[in-house]
């Protein structure tokens, strides 16, 4: 049994969901990986909490001020980040001062928010290559879809063609109300908030900049590419008028946001925009919260995965989903033959 720290920094929605299925998986993880995995340290953007035996769920609602940032993390022992903070692909932070403290130090890093990925993918890429730490970023390509993964390790050894995901759950929340009971967007918008479907400030999910993000990450990180932001056409869902709606609906057409993503003799064309696809596409039938991706290749064809996990919980899951690969490839070094129950 070997022991694992972990911390957590960003301790939101997302954050507190992560901290709390860790704690419930610990003897999963002592069964599958001989790991004893402790949660040692977690902080916010003012406030947080250590403890080199860990913390349990008792401690979550009484963190302490000024316990936070990249020092605070790397005093804790911690062996593996998990980076789940607000997300800015602006400027990066908060999350890439953290990520870069953690990969410099040779610890591992799960990474939820996909403001660093894109603001300095190829520069945190080169740093875990150069330290030897591990970057897993499923929580941030559309979380609980597996696209990532699908390009990484479903497909590997294929040539990907094309690329084409409904990835924001807003936005097809949204055009799904518009398009089944014809309410506007102001107005599906409203009825989305007040669920807790939709953000208090959705800019980014309505004109389609989240959708760029997920879809840049996976050109990038998935794809080898190197892609800036600028590089992607971006077009959301606020330009949509009710002529449009009608239009499609009369032509028994239902819209989508998609992020696209072409490769031609190797150079890349990326955008995202609204597309209008026939009831016997399956992209017509992703409604809800739901999300969906549809990779082309040279030799397995046309792979879809469609996903309707939403919400905090099913990110966590994403993100817990690395920590058990980083898991298993971790009691593989130490024992080869202690993993087959994992498999």
């Amino acid at each position: 049994m070997h022991i694992t720290r972990i911390a957590i920094a960003g301790f939101g929605n997302v954050g507190r969901a992560v901290a709390s299925m860790l704690l419930s998986r610990r003897e999963r993880y002592r069964t599958l990986y001989g790991a004893d995995v402790r949660l040692v340290a977690v902080c916010g953007s003012r406030a947080g909490a250590s403890d080199g035996a860990g913390l349990e769920a008792d401690r979550f609602d009484s963190l302490e001020p000024g316990l936070f940032g990249p020092d605070f993390i790397g005093s804790s022992g911690a062996d593996i980040l998990v980076e789940a903070g607000p997300s800015d692909f602006r400027t990066g932070g908060p999350g890439l001062a953290y990520i870069r403290s953690a990969l410099s130090a040779g610890r591992d890093a799960i990474v939820i928010s996909k403001g660093a990925l894109v603001y300095d993918g190829r520069a945190l890429r080169d740093l875990a290559r150069t330290s030897g730490a591990t970057l897993k970023i499923s929580g941030a390509t559309a979380a609980a879809l597996p696209t990532i993964d699908l390009i990484e390790h479903s497909l590997l050894g294929c040539q990907v063609l094309r690329v084409e995901g409904i990835l924001n759950a807003t936005t097809n929340y949204l055009l799904d109300a518009m398009t089944t009971r014809g309410v506007g967007l102001d107005e599906a918008l409203q009825e989305a908030q007040a669920a807790g479907v939709a953000e208090r400030d959705s800019r980014n999910d309505i004109e389609g900049w989240d959708t760029a993000c997920k879809l840049l990450i996976l050109a990038n990180f998935g794809l080898g590419l190197d892609l800036s932001i600028d590089d992607i056409s971006v077009g959301g869902i606020e330009t949509v008028t009710g002529a449009e709606m009608q239009a499609w609906r009369a032509g028994g057409l239902v819209p989508k946001l998609v992020g696209s993503l072409t490769l031609t003799d190797g150079v890349a064309s990326a955008g995202v925009g609204v597309r209008a696809y026939p009831q016997t596409d399956p992209f017509a039938l992703v409604g809800g919260k739901t999300k969906a991706i549809r990779i082309v290749t040279d030799v397995m064809g046309e792979v879809l995965s469609i996903v309707g996990g939403a919400g905090p919980e099913a990110t966590a899951a994403a993100a817990l989903k690395d920590l058990e690969h980083i898991l298993l490839a971790r009691s593989q070094r130490a024992a080869p033959n202690l993993t087959d129950a994992a498999r």
